[in-house]
């Protein structure tokens, strides 16, 4: 529920961010050919007109990632919050498993099962689960 929204956001972001790259190519060659004759015409040395070429390289391409809304930084929400998300989960997960003796958690997870997996607390030897899991997850990458 909190990911999917952001993964769908980061995907449009990153097709936003190649779409650009074409526009981008030209404007550097344009802007190569622009310095270089201002330049010629400065009588600036090699390294002064790379440090000017980055530098309207730099101003040009952030003009167009504020025209289409879609810095590259935006793209990586999505990390920001799955690891805090991961963190909580697995502190959460590690709680209930050794949880306090007389709470009857550990009881409730070593006979709270269902069909194949009987007990929680122990490892699947089928690695139906693991297994299942990973292709899930990359089910869920790929689309």
């Amino acid at each position: 529920a909190v990911t999917l929204p952001l993964a769908a956001h980061q995907s449009r972001l990153l097709a936003k961010l190649e779409n650009l790259q074409p526009e981008i190519k030209k404007l550097a060659e344009r802007l190569r050919y622009e310095v270089s004759v201002r330049g010629k015409q400065l009588g600036w040395s090699e390294k002064v007109a790379r440090f000017h070429f980055k530098k309207k390289l730099r101003r040009i391409i952030t003009e167009l990632y504020i025209r289409d809304n879609c810095h590259p930084f935006k793209a990586t929400l999505l990390v920001w919050v799955q690891i805090p998300m991961w963190v909580c989960v697995s502190l959460a997960l590690r709680n209930c498993s050794v949880g306090a003796v007389d709470s009857g958690v550990q009881e409730q997870f070593s006979a709270g099962g269902a069909l194949w997996f009987t007990d929680l607390t122990a490892p699947d030897s089928t690695w139906i689960l693991p297994v299942s899991l990973g292709l899930v997850n990359l089910l869920i990458v790929e689309v």
